[in-house]
């Protein structure tokens, strides 16, 4: 049974954490508010302009062509007026959150073509780093790509299957699969070098620059069972970044790939070290 919003409310509290989980709904979303300062929609326009410069030249054609087609980078985005543009490209909305949530809400959000959104925006003080992901990482990172009916596939199969592989001893397996995909996941372009669409990336203006320009990044082509047995970094730069030759290919290798078979050959087993793939 998963945790109640009560449980969860006063947990986040605990730790520190800023959104307001208090009015969340049994689903745990919110409402957006939209009712931002001036002081804020500044701060947007700042990291869009700034991060916009690097992902013109960095980011993948299909990040770029969503980007476009949702209009994301003028001011805060209304929640509603995106999702009406996301729903005919891909099927998929948004909902607004307080910030992080448990893992069955969002996997069950996303088995139904919902993108949880957190509503608040980081400070002037945070444009270079913020520890909790915020709106900006949130819409600017991850919706863009939404826009693709393949990856928007792979993202509500992702929250079909998650659930049972967690509990077949997979979580930590099934968690490097996004991580190393919707979060820093790089993808081949034609008659171009390798290009980025992770959000991770996306909203990062150091790792973006390093992930896809420079010689000591580690590039190594997407194999799903080999994503799932490497370990990955969290408060520092990737020591590996695996690239897609396409949606439709991620896709299909979830489709078919025999998850729970590899889940349970290497659920026990040490975990890959990305430098050395």
């Amino acid at each position: 049974m998963g945790v109640s919003v009560q449980e969860y409310a006063r947990e986040c509290a605990a730790q520190g954490l800023r959104g307001d989980y208090s009015v969340c709904r049994a689903d745990f979303t919110v409402e957006q508010k939209y009712d931002y300062s001036a002081a804020e929609q500044e701060v947007w326009r700042t990291l869009c302009d700034r991060q916009s410069k690097l992902t013109k030249r960095l980011a993948h054609k299909s990040y770029l062509d969503g980007m476009e087609a949702l209009s994301l980078v003028d001011r805060i985005p209304d929640f509603h007026e995106v999702s009406d543009k996301l729903r005919k490209l891909s099927g998929w909305e948004i909902v607004a959150v307080p910030g992080l949530i448990p893992a069955q809400p969002f996997f069950d959000h996303l088995a139904n073509r919902r993108f949880p959104v957190t509503n608040w925006l980081r400070t002037r003080e945070e444009l270079d780093y913020i520890v909790e992901p915020d709106m900006f990482h949130d819409f600017f990172g991850h919706v863009p790509v939404l826009s693709q009916p393949a990856f928007g596939d792979f993202m509500q199969m992702y929250g079909e299957k998650a659930g049972d592989l967690i509990e077949a001893g997979g979580g930590d397996m099934i968690t490097r699969l996004y991580w190393y995909t919707a979060e820093y996941g790089l993808m081949q372009q034609a008659g171009q070098p390798k290009k980025a669409f992770g959000a991770g990336l996306m909203s990062s203006f150091t790792e973006l620059q390093f992930a896809v320009e420079s010689a000591d990044a580690h590039h190594v082509g997407f194999d799903i069972e080999t994503v799932m047995r490497t370990t990955y970094e969290i408060d520092k730069f990737q020591r590996a970044y695996f690239v897609l030759p396409s949606f439709d290919a991620l896709r299909d290798a979830f489709q078919h790939s025999d998850l729970a078979g590899i889940v349970k050959r290497f659920k026990d087993a040490p975990p890959l070290d990305p430098a050395m793939i």
